[in-house]
């Protein structure tokens, strides 16, 4: 892999506010990563390839990533990006709309990273536990956006997703297959583990 084709991706898409997961973010994640040595990650929301570029690090030999992004022009970049870095052996980029995509895949998987449309993490969380490993990780991105989702936050305009995200840290936390932990990394990070 080519770190510094990486490092130059990364500043590219924070000078162009594009949303990438955060360093600390990372750094919890490839304490588990590290540990499970994943055969195959499912990651929902592309953007420009970064973090899953960055996840290929944590991959068993054989390991691959398979990777949702619905808008063109991302998954364009992204896989120019992959190809430049050289992973795209190890990366599998499914193009459109993750919540038409996720049925229609029945693989298993070690790990599962949710980064993607927040009003949708519900139905991603039902999606992932379908094809997750007995002993799989679930990630959860942006779980506590801004800080909206512990407050008393209801402005109209994000009102869907802080109540899908309360709804998913309700349901993780409730259910009694996972044990999960909301850490306040990045914009809020939730790990749920199966037991």
């Amino acid at each position: 892999m080519n770190k510094e084709k990486l490092e130059q991706i990364k500043q590219k898409a924070l000078q162009e506010h594009i949303p990438i997961i955060m360093d600390d973010t990372l750094a919890v994640m490839e304490k588990y990563l590290t540990e499970l040595k994943p055969k195959r990650i499912l990651e929902i929301g592309t953007a420009v390839g970064y973090s899953a570029m960055c996840f290929t690090e944590f991959l068993a030999s054989d390991g691959i990533i398979d990777t949702i992004e619905r808008e063109e022009e991302r998954v364009k970049e992204a896989k120019e990006n992959i190809k430049n870095v050289g992973v795209e052996n190890k990366i599998c980029i499914y193009e459109g709309d993750a919540v038409e995509i996720l049925p229609t895949l029945n693989n298993k998987y070690d790990a599962v990273f949710i980064d993607a449309a927040k009003g949708k993490y519900p139905f991603f969380l039902k999606e992932a536990l379908r094809m997750i490993q007995p002993h799989g990780i679930i990630f959860a991105d942006n779980i506590l956006y801004k800080g909206y989702v512990l407050s008393d936050y209801n402005k109209h305009k994000q009102r869907t997703a802080v109540r899908n995200l309360r709804e998913y840290i309700k349901e993780v936390s409730e259910n009694p297959n996972l044990q999960t932990e909301i850490l306040e990394v990045g914009d809020g990070l939730a790990i749920s583990r199966i037991k």
